[in-house]
């Protein structure tokens, strides 16, 4: 029997929303390319999606020790050949790794040159952080993708400045609580930045449990 330690974390709303965010990223993502997933958690999202997206490869990320193990330990229960190692990223960095010219010289790295990124697809991070990751988010975002590329967000948001169900209400107030500089999102406030890195909104998306698939696309 065996005596390591499981790693793997689990996140409850991955197995409510993972279908519905599936069927929009099948439909919205380019066929091929690198899918890079900012901030991939636990990284039950990761290994669910991949294999269902295949041929498109996916390439997992998070800034935390534990969240990249959790990842690196679903990955070796749910292997697939388009799955990629967890990659240690900051979104709020001025510079991330893929865009380093060393980058595709790591030995577990996707080649980016046959595979180049087409996608950024980001879940339930940007309430639960800084707003400046969510700036550092748009802003490589709009760094790596090609004319054409999607950057993909999840997550609840208001609108014109209201929350969308009372639920999200009280999900705000806990979330301040934890942290003054985490909150639920302003959707215009988004947008606008969004804007700024040359991403132009092309479809929101009603999702379970009053979250919001919000879709942008690379002008170049």
């Amino acid at each position: 029997m065996s005596t390591t330690p499981d790693t793997r974390r689990h996140a409850p709303a991955t197995e409510r929303n993972r279908e519905p965010i599936l069927a929009v990223l099948q439909r919205v993502l380019p066929p091929t390319g690198t899918v890079l997933e900012v901030s991939s958690g636990t990284g039950e999202h990761a290994t669910y999606f991949a294999p269902r997206l295949a041929p498109r490869q996916w390439l997992p990320s998070d800034l935390a020790p534990g969240a990249r193990a959790s990842i690196a330990a679903w990955q070796a229960v749910a292997p697939a050949a388009n799955l990629h190692a967890p990659l240690a990223l900051d979104a709020a960095a001025p510079l991330w790794p893929v865009e380093s010219e060393n980058f595709c010289q790591l030995r577990s790295a996707p080649d980016l040159k046959r595979h180049p990124i087409a996608a950024v697809v980001n879940i339930n991070m940007i309430h639960i952080a800084p707003w400046a990751a969510g700036l550092g988010l748009l802003a490589g975002a709009g760094r790596i993708l090609p004319p054409g590329g999607i950057l993909y967000l999840y997550g609840p948001y208001k609108q014109n400045g209201q929350h969308t169900a009372p639920s999200n209400v009280a999900f705000d107030a806990s979330l301040q609580a934890q942290n003054s500089d985490w909150g639920v999102r302003d959707l215009e406030a988004v947008e606008t930045a969004a804007e700024a890195q040359g991403l132009a909104l092309i479809e929101t998306i009603a999702m379970p449990a009053n979250n919001l698939s919000v879709v942008f696309r690379a002008i170049g």
